[in-house]
């Protein structure tokens, strides 16, 4: 059975487990409102998951005026 000679460092071990965290994640367009949005996930921009509604969005208008 193989076994290291010395133990690896955190940074190496992270650097060789870098191309992990580079790769693009995947979009679909939302059935809804045709935006591009992650598989298996809410959309963003108005809420629905699967055709159906299940989030209320708020309004770009509406937000811009309860941050003033």
């Amino acid at each position: 059975m193989a076994v290291p000679k010395k133990r690896h460092s955190s940074s190496k071990a992270k650097r060789r487990k870098m191309h992990y965290y580079l790769e693009t994640k995947e979009l679909v367009k939302c059935e809804s409102c045709s935006k591009e949005k992650i598989p298996h996930q809410v959309c963003h921009f108005c809420g629905s998951y699967r055709g159906r509604k299940v989030l209320e969005m708020k309004e770009k208008k509406e937000r811009k005026e309860k941050e003033k």
